[in-house]
C-alpha cells in the first residue's frame, strides 16, 4: 500500500510541477487521466473530487439499551442430611414388675458378627427375689389363692406358675437383694414367658455363647476371666469358694465387667441355654472355686442338685438342694410376636432435616 501511494504522489507532482509550455492539451489529459486510474486503483480520491463531494459522517451506533439484572433465583435447597441404616443402638432401660414398686436394670450389650450374636439387653444382676416373688405368688392376681382371670387360659404362659415351694426358697441365706435362688431351668423359662406376656417385651434366657460375650466384654480372647487370667484378682469381682463364707451374697457388691455387669463370676450359677442341648449353668457359684468361675467354664444339671425333694416325681419348679442356682434375663430388640400395640415401645429413629431454605 506504501509504494502504490508513492506512485501516485511521484505521478502527481510530475504532472503538476512541469511546464505547460510546449505540452499538447492530449499529453496533459492523457497524464491527468492516469494519475485518476491510479489513484482509484489505491483507494485514494483526487483532490478535486473531495471538495466537489460532501463528506459524509459515519451512522451513530445505536446504545443497547440497559436490561435489568435477571430476577434473582430462590437457594436451592440443601440435599437432605442421609440417614444411617445402622439400627439405632440401644440404651439402657429399667423393667418394671407388674404390680410391685421394684424395677431392675438391662443393659444393652453389641453384637459380635464373628459368632453370629446379634445386639441384645441382658439384667445387670441376676433376677432378685423382689422380681420373683410376684411371678411365683401371683401377686399380680391378687395372690395365690386368687381366681384366674376370666379372659385367661389356664394353660397359657402367663397362667402356668411354680407351684408353693414346702420350704422358703431363699433357704434363709437372704431374701431382699438376693439372687433368687433352688430355681429349676423350667422355672426360669416360665419367668421369661410370664415377663414378655406382661410386658409385651421378648425376655428369654440367654445362650450359651451370648452369657459368654457378655461375660468377657470385649476383652481379649486369651482371658480367663473378663478381667484377665490372674486368679488372685477374682476376689475383687467375684463370691467363692475362697471368700463367700459358704453362703450367697447381696447382688452387686463386688466390682462389675467393663459392660457394668455384676457377678457374671460367682455368686449364683446362672442357667444358659446350652450349644449341646444339656442343661447347663454358666459362671460358678459361692460354693465353687477359681476354675468354676473362669468364663468357658459350665456345670451340668446333677441329680445332687434336687436329692432331698420328697416328691416322686421330684419337682419341675424347684431344686430342693440347688441353693446355688439362679439365672439372668435376657431381652431380644423385637418386641414378643403378640404383644398388645400399647405394650410395644417405638424406638427412636434419628430425623430428617428440614429442607426449607
Amino acid at each position: 500500500m506504501n509504494q502504490r501511494l508513492t506512485i501516485v504522489s511521484l505521478l502527481t507532482i510530475r504532472t503538476t510541477n512541469q511546464p505547460t509550455s510546449g505540452r499538447t492539451p492530449f499529453v496533459r489529459t492523457t497524464c491527468a487521466w492516469l494519475c485518476l486510474v491510479v489513484s482509484s486503483w489505491v483507494g485514494i480520491q483526487p483532490v478535486h473530487a473531495a471538495a466537489d463531494q460532501p463528506s459524509i459522517d459515519p451512522k451513530p451506533v445505536p446504545k443497547q439499551p440497559t436490561l435489568p439484572p435477571p430476577p434473582s433465583l430462590p437457594p436451592t435447597p440443601a440435599s437432605p442430611a442421609p440417614i444411617d441404616a445402622t439400627p439405632p443402638a440401644l440404651k439402657p432401660f429399667e423393667q418394671e414388675i407388674p404390680s410391685a414398686a421394684f424395677k431392675f436394670d438391662m443393659i444393652p450389650i453389641p453384637a459380635d458378627e464373628t459368632k453370629k450374636i446379634k445386639p441384645f439387653w441382658i439384667g445387670k444382676t441376676e433376677l432378685t427375689w423382689e422380681a420373683f416373688d410376684v411371678f411365683v405368688y401371683r401377686l399380680d392376681e391378687g395372690g395365690p389363692d386368687a381366681p384366674l382371670p376370666d379372659n385367661m387360659d389356664p394353660k397359657s404362659d402367663a397362667a402356668t406358675r411354680p407351684t408353693k415351694p414346702y420350704l422358703p426358697p431363699d433357704r434363709g441365706f437372704g431374701h431382699e437383694g438376693y439372687a433368687a435362688i433352688s430355681l429349676s431351668l423350667h422355672n426360669a423359662t416360665k419367668f421369661c414367658e410370664w415377663l414378655s406376656e406382661k410386658s409385651g417385651k421378648h425376655y428369654r434366657l440367654p445362650t450359651e455363647d451370648e452369657w459368654e460375650h457378655a461375660c468377657r466384654a470385649g476383652a481379649p480372647a486369651e482371658y480367663e476371666y473378663h478381667f484377665g487370667s490372674d486368679a488372685a484378682q477374682l476376689g475383687e469381682y467375684a463370691w467363692f469358694a475362697d471368700n463367700s463364707e459358704e453362703s450367697p451374697h447381696p447382688v452387686a457388691t463386688k466390682k462389675p465387667n467393663a459392660w457394668g455387669l455384676y457377678d457374671m463370676h460367682g455368686n449364683v450359677g446362672e442357667w444358659v441355654v446350652s450349644r449341646d442341648g444339656k442343661r447347663v449353668v454358666k459362671g460358678g457359684r459361692w460354693d465353687l472355686g477359681a476354675p468354676d468361675a473362669k468364663i468357658t467354664a459350665r456345670s451340668e444339671q446333677d441329680h445332687s442338685w434336687n436329692i432331698t425333694d420328697p416328691q416322686i416325681p421330684k419337682s419341675k419348679w424347684w431344686l430342693s438342694d440347688g441353693s446355688y442356682i439362679g439365672f439372668r434375663v435376657v431381652c431380644d430388640p423385637e418386641p414378643k410376636k403378640d404383644a398388645k400395640p400399647e405394650q410395644i415401645e417405638k424406638p427412636e429413629l434419628p430425623t430428617v432435616p428440614s429442607t426449607k431454605p
